[in-house]
């Protein structure tokens, strides 16, 4: 067995050469995307591993089945870049890894929250340039506040349990109710109503389509005075400017994003020298209000070498028996 393993970064190129190594199965690395181009790198192998934010264009899938690939595995959870009808079309399964690291996504939503909430973005600016007085920047406390998780999957209910921690009353949403959250009596019946009565809305849910955000002009209308945002999903969940106009007008406290809704080709990129080219994104960037990263939550140790390797995992069971625990419903 012969796999490749495309869009492979630096820091995991360590745990996919350690699983070949424990496993004794030839995996060739590769750091280029996967495209109609470097596709035809795959010829050989048996099966392809990657992981990329742009779309995965359709002829890629027509190349494998000429090559006779018929499993391609992803590095990580979301399958929405991905055409499903061309994988249908050419018989091709798919697999991905459904969970990585809940906890390191929910801490990372937490610890973002903290620093907005104590105003240390502004505080840590202040000291570097030797300004030590305190005020205007007064805290918040979690404990005093109404948590409300939008998704109550694996992230949601690992941040649920890290809020009541704090002391936070936590209420959630979610179309599907987890038997021990409801029993706890955390679920609202609607969005709507959790936008109400949310000091902070924490957003775990995937993404609703183009166009269908679930932060923006109107929501934020329903919701309380001085709430705050979190936001470690998806960025087109939000209106970026509906967020950041109701943040500056006063409406919103302010927000920590780790996704943007225009992110792919900035994030994870050096433009430090480069003009960045999105002034709504510089603006989010300037103000003290907004905490963002270049969607990170997921980036810890243990989740990185979970993603290279379950995805390899699934790939191996895909080949030896035709399908694996974390095989995607094509027909869904």
């Amino acid at each position: 067995m012969k796999l490749i393993d495309y869009g492979v970064r630096e820091d995991e190129k360590e745990y996919i050469q350690e699983w070949s190594k424990e496993n004794e199965i030839e995996v060739k690395i590769v750091s280029d995307l996967l495209t109609p181009e470097t596709v035809q790198m795959a010829k050989g192998y048996d099966g392809i591993v990657a992981y990329q934010q742009l779309p995965y264009d359709e002829k890629i899938f027509d190349t494998m089945n000429e090559l006779g690939i018929h499993v391609i595995s992803l590095r990580n959870v979301g399958v929405d870049n991905v055409p499903f009808k061309a994988l249908k079309k050419n018989k091709i399964r798919l697999t991905n890894v459904p969970s990585y690291s809940p906890e390191a996504i929910a801490e990372y939503s937490v610890t973002g929250l903290m620093a907005l909430l104590r105003n240390l973005k502004h505080m840590i600016r202040k000291v570097d340039n030797y300004d030590f007085r305190w005020e205007p920047d007064i805290g918040r406390e979690l404990n005093q506040l109404t948590v409300g998780i939008a998704g109550t999957g694996r992230i949601g209910q690992a941040a649920i349990k890290i809020y009541q921690g704090f002391g936070a009353k936590v209420i959630a949403f979610d179309k599907f109710h987890n038997p021990e959250l409801e029993k706890q009596g955390l679920y609202v019946d609607s969005l709507d109503t959790l936008l109400s009565q949310a000091d902070v809305v924490s957003l775990h849910i995937p993404s609703l389509g183009k166009g269908h955000t679930v932060i923006n002009r109107q929501s934020i209308s329903e919701m309380k005075d001085n709430a705050i945002v979190i936001n470690t999903a998806r960025g087109d969940l939000i209106n970026t400017k509906d967020l950041y106009d109701a943040v500056i007008e006063g409406k919103l406290y302010g927000a920590v994003l780790d996704v943007y809704e225009n992110e792919v080709g900035i994030f994870n990129s050096d433009l430090s020298s480069k003009d960045l080219g999105d002034e709504l994104l510089d603006k989010v960037i300037q103000s003290p209000r907004f905490i963002l990263t270049p969607h990170i939550a997921f980036y810890t140790t243990k989740a990185v070498k979970n993603m290279a390797t379950v995805s390899l995992n699934s790939m191996v069971a895909e080949l030896q028996t035709g399908s694996s625990e974390n095989e995607i419903n094509l027909e869904k």
